[in-house]
């Protein structure tokens, strides 16, 4: 399969090329996440959440408070 051509102009031509008909569309634009790719990108928004269920809402405090002292003490 070869690869689509960089240089813009030329892409341009395949890309009508390929609106008219007169070439044939072999590559697929669109990259799709594998599972693996799928659940790295999850793993943060749900790992947060699940850390925070399993603390107390003592040590949450503070860590909450380190983190604003870290941000604001500089």
């Amino acid at each position: 399969m070869a690869k689509r051509p960089r240089d813009p102009n030329q892409l341009a031509k395949l890309v009508v090329g390929i609106a008219v008909g007169e070439v044939e569309d072999t590559e697929s634009g669109a990259k799709r996440l594998s599972p693996k790719n799928a659940q790295k990108s999850n793993g943060g928004i749900k790992g947060g959440r699940a850390r925070a269920s399993l603390l107390s809402s003592d040590r949450r405090s503070e860590i909450a408070r380190k983190a604003a002292r870290a941000r604001w003490g500089k």
